[in-house]
């Protein structure tokens, strides 16, 4: 049967080529989500500054908490990242040097630097080796004196620096060179040492022996890693690990959502391309063939075609996945000194996946058509008689059931952005349900829309709707790629400015500055007494943001993300955050002291004067008192700190702006005026609340950035799906087509009732993709909002629809027109 298939194949391109589109495109896009899972598995990040040493010493950038194990309700501990660097005490230096086969120990300072508008890293001198830097001018610094890489400089020069709040002027004492290409600043040791606050970030070890067998003998404690190789990488750019779960977050989502979206169109196509073929595996049946012959024919032929696609796609899905990657790497959304990976087994996932979809949607396809008797055969072939099955049913109730339920949830436990994370799944379960009854329900939109066509469209609409209605569980799989393809850019884009717009409408309503001094190297005391006495100013904080992670009480609500924190100084707090104090007061804001969110102290049971042990950005476990309970928006509760406390515990070490309040009756020029005035001689820039603003939509924008090209990759598929799927329902009608124009139809009429018909699916298809959409789009916007509409504009929906209705009328005209340009006795003896 299966050679049978393969020589009748030339008389069914149409059908295999949709098939093999489908079927490709699925396995490229997984293929290519894998490369970006296994990319951000392995996190790899090679040593650059710290190439030269064969062993660096770190603090783990990890954290134990305890978590509750929702199965067995037992506490466990689970491994978090830290947002902020993890720095060690000088005095392990002589630790590392007592391990045999140690040589010699170099500690590595990071200094931010600012220098004449621009950003540097600062370092001591001494550390040059580690990369290593080479002086190709001048001497080694001096006191008073620093050396300078990749900085428009030279040997004798004066240069301006900042660094950790203080400003100097330094004299350029030689030029050093290295691979690295960034502006580098080098100090004497007991200059760095002051600057970092006699911190050390990490430590190059050297050895004549093997290295991993030398960092195995460290016995260096809790919290601290020798690492060796590539993982060295990991200390000098810890921001690899955190990007690289985002990214296995974001590949995993992806991919998953491409594996059902594949599933669908897959399903759909081979499904009406057996579904064509129903006159031929009727003839084979009234012949003699068993059904079990013709299950294997039809699955033989998917298996061949599947394996086909496979192939051809092993070559794209990784260059696919590296075009994806070089785009995140770009929006900086990837460090750019992650390196891309994709080995086999991302592509033996997508084969897989591919091949399962392949299979399963040619199981259900011959199920029907294998299991008619013969006696029946012709009259089957020719009639639709049943479409609803035990199987459909059963999906649909259990689909349906599920959304509800995941709409409960949204409204009954979610609160803020996070009620977004039930959509997702929503909205693919309410489309599952939907594609199992979908010939039911276009048999039913062609009832509703019966009048509307039959005015305006007379003879060939009534012919349309005839057609739609006899031929429905057909017409559904053009139906299905479209309500796919709508439900998902509805659902995504909407819920995606939705959280935006919540978000900056949060930040808007919190912040009560009037203008912010932003300081690159850090806000120092000095700073911010000039900004608190400048002429015009009521009050300013500095303002310091991380992120914290309760440690007792025990914290249900607590998630891998932590709590996020905002330092502001005492004394001015109140007059620059709009969160209403409930009890207690902002200004006792000092010391180790917080202002608890109203929900979170419900939730830890804490009050004004109980304590709270709290593990703060860099790891340092600190226990504070509650001075104020506040009330905040819902979903972006913040921990208030004081700015000295929270800002000693980040990678910058001071805040890096200051806020402020303009006193009564000073407007925004005078403010600004009076802000350049005070700051003079000071590496600052002065700006306006909407800076600020700005500054966080951008944030913003760029977590949508992502989330619009990987929900824009998936609903490309769908789109070529769509056109894939209709191209081929329409070019199989040229009999139909020719036996209609013998009946005294012209080839005008007949066109524009294929353009009626693609209009009637167009209509359906965004009809049932809208309802799909709001499943998952009401209970969040009723949660986030409180209005079952979305935010955003209604611009992206009325081009989602136009969209799907253009390609669903080209899809069906053009092919149309192909097949009628035959004349009407050539087209019905040819046949299909």
């Amino acid at each position: 049967m299966f050679r049978l298939a393969l020589r009748t194949l030339r008389l069914r391109k149409g059908g295999f080529l949709a098939t093999f589109v489908a079927a490709f495109l699925g396995a490229v896009i997984v293929s290519a989500c894998g490369g970006l899972m296994e990319t951000g598995i392995r996190a790899d990040a090679p040593p650059q500054r710290l190439a030269a040493a064969p062993i660096v010493v770190a603090g783990q950038q990890e954290i134990r908490l305890p978590k509750r194990d929702p199965g067995e309700g037992k506490l466990k501990t689970e491994g978090v990242a830290l947002p902020e660097t993890v720095r060690l005490d000088p005095a392990l230096a002589d630790k590392i040097r007592a391990t045999p086969g140690v040589s010699t120990v170099v500690s590595e300072v990071n200094i931010p630097v600012a220098l004449a508008g621009s950003a540097a890293t600062g370092h001591a001198w001494d550390s040059a080796v580690l990369t290593p830097f080479t002086l190709t001018a001048g001497h080694a610094p001096g006191d008073g004196e620093v050396v300078v890489s990749a900085v428009n400089a030279k040997p004798g020069d004066t240069i301006q620096l900042a660094a950790r709040g203080t400003t100097g002027a330094y004299r350029v004492a030689g030029i050093a060179t290295a691979p690295t290409t960034e502006p580098t600043i080098f100090f004497t040791a007991t200059e760095a040492a002051r600057l970092s606050g006699n911190q050390i970030d990490d430590f190059g070890v050297f050895t004549s022996e093997d290295p991993a067998t030398v960092a195995a003998r460290l016995n260096l404690g809790d919290g601290i890693v020798a690492l060796t190789g590539d993982d060295r990488g990991h200390a000098e750019f810890p921001q690899a690990d955190a990007s690289g779960t985002n990214l296995v977050v974001l590949s995993a989502v992806s991919g998953g959502l491409s594996v059902l979206v594949a599933l669908f169109v897959v399903a759909s196509t081979l499904g009406l391309a057996t579904q064509q073929r129903r006159r031929e595996l009727a003839l084979l049946r009234a012949i003699g063939t068993t059904p079990r012959q013709l299950r294997r024919m039809v699955l033989g032929e998917a298996v061949a075609i599947g394996l086909l696609a496979i192939a051809a796609a092993a070559a794209l899905g990784p260059l696919l996945g590296r075009w994806l990657f070089g785009r995140l790497t770009n929006a900086g959304v990837v460090p750019d000194v992650v390196r891309f990976h994709q080995g086999w087994l991302p592509m033996v996932v997508a084969a897989g996946a591919t091949l399962l979809a392949v299979v399963l949607a040619a199981v259900v396809a011959a199920r029907r058509v294998s299991r008619i008797r013969p006696t029946e055969a012709l009259a089957e072939a020719a009639v639709e008689r049943r479409w609803l099955t035990p199987l459909r049913l059963i999906v649909a109730v259990l689909c349906f059931g599920g959304g509800t339920a995941l709409g409960i949830v949204t409204l009954a436990v979610m609160t803020g952005p996070i009620a977004a994370s039930t959509a997702g799944p929503a909205v693919m379960l309410w489309a599952i349900g939907v594609a199992a009854i979908s010939p039911g329900v276009t048999k039913v939109m062609a009832m509703l829309l019966h009048a509307p066509v039959r005015l305006l469209g007379g003879v060939t609409g009534w012919l349309a709707l005839a057609n739609t209605r006899a031929a429905a569980t057909k017409v559904s799989g053009a139906v299905t790629p479209i309500m796919l393809a709508v439900g998902i850019a509805t659902a995504n884009i909407y819920l995606q400015t939705t959280t935006q717009a919540v978000s900056q409408q949060a930040f808007t309503e919190d912040l009560r500055a009037d203008a912010v001094v932003a300081a690159p190297a850090g806000a120092s005391p000095e700073l911010l007494r000039r900004v608190q006495d400048a002429p015009g100013v009521a009050a300013a904080s500095e303002y310091v943001t991380s992120t914290v992670f309760v440690t007792a009480p025990y914290d249900d609500s607590q998630d891998d993300d932590g709590h996020a924190a905002l330092g502001l100084t005492a004394g001015s707090a109140a007059q620059t955050t709009s969160a209403k104090v409930t009890a207690g007061s902002l200004d006792a804001l000092t010391g180790d002291a917080v202002a608890l969110p109203v929900s979170v102290a419900t939730e830890l049971h804490r009050r004004v004067g109980d304590v709270v042990t709290l593990r703060l950005g860099d790891g340092y476990e600190v226990t504070v008192r509650v001075v104020a309970l506040v009330e905040q928006r819902t979903g972006f509760e913040t921990l208030l700190f004081p700015a000295g406390l929270l800002a000693a515990h980040t990678t910058a070490g001071l805040a890096p702006q200051v806020v402020l309040r303009a006193a009564p009756g000073v407007d925004q020029a005078r403010l600004t005026a009076s802000l350049t005035t005070a700051t003079a001689g000071q590496p600052v820039s002065v700006g306006d609340r909407e800076s600020l603003l700005a500054a966080h939509a951008s944030g913003d924008a760029v977590g949508a950035w992502v989330n619009y090209l990987m929900i824009g990759m998936i609903i490309g598929y769908t789109v070529i799906s769509v056109v894939n799927t209709l191209v081929m329902a329409t070019a199989r009608r040229r009999r139909e087509f020719g036996l209609q124009r013998l009946g005294g139809f012209t080839r005008t009429q007949v066109l524009r009732m294929a353009g009626v018909e693609g209009g009637l699916i167009a209509t359906i298809g965004v009809v049932l993709g809208t309802a799909v959409s709001a499943g998952a789009i009401v209970p969040f916007c009723l949660v986030a909002t409180g209005s079952p509409l979305p935010t955003g504009p209604i611009g992206i929906y009325l081009t989602v629809v136009a969209t799907a209705a253009v390609l669903a009328l080209v899809a069906s005209l053009v092919p149309a027109w192909v097949a009628t340009r035959a004349r009407p006795v050539t087209a019905v003896a040819l046949g299909e």
